[in-house]
């Protein structure tokens, strides 16, 4: 069975990716065609288009997480993928997000096809392409998140493997679909007992390889499952992002990503004292249990 690392920029998955050599090493990268997000660097960005295949205008992931995937693609050989634009998802790009109104339903904790249409399906149409077979994709699930593990698990099919509802043709000009089974997930750090304390101790230990900047996350910055409060310092460190998520809203009232709290509430949200991103546990960064 071929082997798979699947790359989000973040600690764990780069420990997997310099640890655990795999056939294949993917990394989807979320886009955004807004200028308003646009990448500083044109000889960068010029660089991730070649990469991708496609022009690279910027991302609503930091600005960090395009240095951190060139230094690791120094290290190991990574195969970077996209999907459609963020806002072209929303405007459209989802089935069937589009209400009475007008407006589109936007992603949220319910319903995150988000994730669907820019991680899980580009990952997909790569493994369609080059694979084509189950295969061993590495999760980078760590000792301590066994939760995330069990809810992955249960999931799968009676042979242990993850199947993905996708439009297999059409029927009477209706798109059909069907279940492909593509990947038997497998935990390599939860099986060496590998917790985030040992993750952030390797790459103290290994700036030669990525430096991980202080206060870095990977994800979307304005991702939805974030506390409000961890949020508004993501709004004060990249203010440009959370404006683009805020203005997503604007453009789709009523529909929110949230709800309890639009982002614009969130920008304007003045916290009593000053917060450094050490005052923020997991559950804030929005990595507990997901």
């Amino acid at each position: 069975m071929k082997t798979v690392n699947s790359l989000s920029g973040g600690k764990s998955s780069s420990y997997i990716a310099i640890n655990y050599p795999s056939d294949y090493n993917v990394f989807s990268l979320v886009r955004t065609n807004d200028l308003s997000c646009k990448y500083p660097d044109k000889k960068v960005r010029q660089i991730v288009s070649d990469l991708l295949g496609c022009e690279f205008v910027g991302t609503t992931e930091q600005d960090d997480i395009i240095k951190i995937m060139l230094q690791l693609s120094e290290k190991i050989n990574i195969d970077w993928i996209t999907g459609k634009p963020f806002e072209d998802i929303i405007r459209g790009g989802a089935n069937n997000n589009k209400g009475k109104n007008g407006k589109f339903y936007l992603p949220n904790q319910m319903v995150r096809y988000c994730t669907t249409h820019l991680k899980m399906y580009p990952i997909f149409d790569y493994w369609k392409q080059n694979i084509n077979e189950v295969c061993d994709m590495r999760i980078g699930f760590r000792k301590g998140e066994e939760r995330r593990q069990k809810n992955m698990l249960e999931k799968l099919n009676k042979k242990g493997n993850e199947e993905i509802k996708i439009i297999v043709g059409k029927k009477n000009n209706r798109n059909k679909w069907g279940l492909v089974e593509w990947r038997k997930p497998s935990f390599p750090l939860i099986e060496n007992n590998i917790d985030n304390k040992a993750i952030h101790k390797f790459w103290n230990e290994n700036k030669n390889i990525i430096n991980f900047p202080k206060g870095y996350y990977n994800n979307c910055v304005g991702c939805f499952h974030r506390s409000p409060l961890f949020l508004n310092k993501m709004y004060q460190e990249h203010a440009n992002k959370i404006e683009w998520f805020s203005k997503i809203e604007e453009e789709n009232k009523p529909n929110t990503f949230r709800k309890d709290v639009t982002y614009k509430q969130i920008i304007n949200f003045k916290p009593q004292a000053e917060l450094n991103f050490d005052d923020f546990n997991d559950c804030d960064s929005g990595y507990c249990g997901l």
